[in-house]
């Protein structure tokens, strides 16, 4: 199953969101919610989390991107699980990172969820959207 869409949850008081319920079952088996690039959140199913760990382990700890990517992606790593109604918590260090308050953009990025602060996000598609149409399989 891919993520796929763009939805407009709530955060409530508590920090909790709803998920769309149609992503549920895939993340029934555990979640891991971390500081993404772009300043927004991913929300990672569990097994592919341990997918990215293990890729992120083969690279050689010589490498600065690779020690930099490692800290900031387990550092900022928040294990997780569906309630029973289908909400995540969303750990304050994580909210403030994202700039989230009540109002957020979730969306489907193929393996994983990615949640925006939603003039981020505005912003995010007004620039990434010349490139996409741009996009040409020639220029490769």
């Amino acid at each position: 199953m891919h993520f796929m869409g763009t939805y407009t949850p709530k955060l409530d008081e508590k920090g909790r969101l709803f998920l769309p319920a149609k992503f549920r079952n895939r993340l029934a088996e555990g979640l891991v919610v971390t500081q993404g690039q772009e300043q927004c959140l991913v929300v990672w199913p569990q097994d592919v989390f341990d997918a990215e760990a293990d890729r992120v382990s083969s690279r050689p700890l010589t490498s600065k991107s690779a020690r930099a990517y490692t800290r900031m992606l387990f550092s900022s790593g928040a294990e997780g699980a569906l309630d029973k109604q289908g909400r995540i918590s969303i750990p304050t260090t994580l909210r403030d990172f994202a700039g989230l308050d009540r109002d957020v953009v979730v969306i489907g990025a193929r393996d994983r969820l990615e949640i925006w602060n939603p003039e981020r996000w505005r912003e995010y598609e007004q620039q990434a959207l010349p490139e996409y149409v741009d996009l040409d399989e020639d220029d490769e």
